[in-house]
């Protein structure tokens, strides 16, 4: 059961108490949310479903701060199933209580009971946003968080005339906890969903979706700012606007130097701010994703049908919206090439690091004890890093470090894999499985110094089938120093590193049959989990934690727990 919250420190609020009648110019010093856990009644796809929501809305609540602000969020679990919430991308300086990774930091929110998150945005600006982070429940429960400048601060861009929200998902025709409990008791992977959403509507190539499409209206001559997220859970999109160029200035809350493109490549978990010129004016557009599928047998495992929503210029005639041409599901050289062109605007790169690492990735096999596998030769799937899959303690490892408590982890995630071989070359399914494919498991953590400066490369893997993963890192953003395809080489790929103008992000693709270098400060003391933002694989083990020590100071210090922390 969760532990009460006392009167003291528990607000009750059941709406949103920081009106933004215009986001450029209202601010507040505390913005307070009220999230109800509720089921709600929806029609998608010729049915009508039962899903968990936030308050009833599907998406959830956007939530409005500007840098600097203190956000307050109190949840209350109406539903069967536990829940979290996870702030992605929100540094969570010194307030690792709140960030939200069920049994990592926290345990979940129970039916019935309350916890309150509270933290302040600091050294952000741009666009984030929450979720679930408990098994497949961020498919329904997902938000926009959306943080201003400080007041009387400009963009470095110019001032859109409006913004748009884009979030971009994936639907089930069924109970999506169902669809991962049924995955895990075959050990098997979960099936793919029924169809791809743009702002939680599949659009007008669907069954039944026609009159629902999500729609926006522009003016001729205008800018605006698209704040455009990836919810999906298991898929990457390529994104574009019929007859229309984007120039990108923000990834992941980061400032990026503009980057103009007819077509966006983003990542499950990435987030992206967009200026859309309206240069346009007499047709109607479609706004359509088309899912990335890197798998070399991805054809007929993924829908081939394109999510759209209407772009639709102010005073003209309805006409049949014009279709963009997106690139083919496999293309990895655009996604690559996208992926690989941004740069960061306001760089400040670690030149020099203290600690390396070099972590593969890729899917592993395990014995079943009892019923028969539905997998590869009877065996399980899972994932694993460095051929360790990650299995959840029943108490989460921020307390059981804080506190001291024993037997829920252990230090000694390692720095590098146990057995060196070609990473990426693949084999024939007729031959007999590799020796290399058996995987442990465990809760293993990595222990990092206080301020240091950390390199990790992630090594994708041809182990089972090879495929994109896109990593996502707790608590800190990094810079992407490097990326390529093959085996990454220690000797000769640091060369073409760059440490001047790199990409920031909390959430990066590791290409298919490749690698990606990140660096990073470990500045933030307290428990991180590292893990991949394919929710199938991070339910089959893709995940490791990362401790961060306290530093010297007082500032530099994990503080205590929150009151009302909820109990496992």
């Amino acid at each position: 059961m969760a532990a009460g919250l006392t009167s003291s420190n528990l607000l009750k609020l059941s709406f949103v108490c920081v009106i933004f009648i215009a986001p450029w110019e209202a601010s507040a010093a505390i913005v307070h949310h009220k999230f109800t856990i509720e089921t709600q009644k929806v029609w998608r796809l010729c049915k009508e479903q039962a899903i968990v929501t936030v308050n009833g809305q599907f998406p959830g609540p956007t939530i409005y701060v500007h840098e600097g602000d203190n956000v307050v969020v109190e949840v209350e679990n109406k539903v069967h199933d536990n829940i979290t919430i996870h702030w992605h991308g929100v540094k969570q300086l010194r307030s690792c209580w709140v960030d939200g990774p069920a049994y990592i930091t926290q345990c979940p929110i129970s039916q019935g009971n309350t916890f309150t998150y509270n933290f302040t945005v600091t050294e952000q600006e741009g666009t984030l946003w929450w979720h679930a982070h408990i098994s497949y429940l961020r498919a329904t429960v997902h938000g926009i968080f959306v943080i201003y400048p400080r007041i009387g601060k400009p963009y470095p861009f110019p001032k859109p005339a409006a913004e748009f929200p884009i979030i971009l998902g994936e639907w089930w025709n069924s109970n999506v906890e169902d669809v991962i409990r049924e995955a895990i008791e075959k050990g098997d992977v979960p099936r793919e969903s029924d169809a791809y959403t743009i702002n939680t509507q599949p659009g007008d190539l669907f069954p039944c979706s026609a009159k629902e499409t999500s729609r926006i209206v522009v003016k001729r001559g205008e800018n605006y700012l698209l704040r455009i997220v990836n919810a999906a859970l298991n898929h990457a999109f390529f994104f574009k606007i019929a007859k229309h160029r984007l120039t990108v200035v923000s990834t992941d809350a980061s400032y990026t130097k503009p980057y103009k493109t007819k077509v966006l490549f983003i990542q499950p978990g990435q987030t992206m701010d967009v200026l859309l010129k309206a240069r346009q004016g007499s047709e109607t557009y479609y706004m359509g994703a088309r899912a990335y599928d890197s798998r070399p047998s991805g054809a007929g495992q993924y829908i081939n049908i394109t999510t759209t929503a209407i772009l639709r210029y102010s005073g003209s005639k309805y006409s049949v919206p014009v279709m963009p041409n997106l690139p083919p599901f496999n293309d990895t050289p655009t996604a690559y090439k996208f992926s690989s062109q941004l740069k960061s605007l306001f760089p400040s790169v670690p030149q020099t690091v203290e600690e390396e690492m070099l972590i593969t990735e890729g899917y592993g096999i395990v014995s079943c004890p009892t019923n028969p596998c539905q997998w590869v030769n009877n065996f399980r799937a899972v994932g694993s890093l460095n051929n360790i899959s990650f299995v959840r303690p029943s108490v989460d490892i921020l307390q059981a470090y804080y506190f001291g408590i024993d037997g829920v982890f252990t230090r000694d995630f390692p720095n590098n894999p146990p057995l060196k071989f070609n990473y990426t070359q693949q084999n024939p399914p007729s031959m007999p499985l590799p020796s290399f494919w058996n995987t442990e498991s465990g809760t293993r953590v990595k222990v990092l110094k206080f301020n240091s400066n950390v390199q990790i490369v992630f090594q994708n893997t041809a182990i089972v089938f090879i495929e994109n993963h896109p990593i996502h890192l707790h608590g800190h953003d990094f810079y992407v120093v490097g990326q390529g395809f093959g085996n990454y080489n220690p000797q000769t790929d640091p060369a073409n590193f760059n440490l001047v103008d790199p990409q920031m992000r909390n959430t990066i693709g590791v290409p298919t049959g490749g690698w990606t270098a990140i660096r990073f400060t470990a500045n933030n003391p307290g428990v991180w989990l590292l893990h991949c933002h394919l929710e199938a694989h991070s339910e089959l083990g893709f995940d490791m934690v990362f401790i961060v020590e306290n530093g010297e100071k007082d500032s530099e210090k994990l503080p205590p727990p929150p009151l009302g922390l909820p109990q496992c």
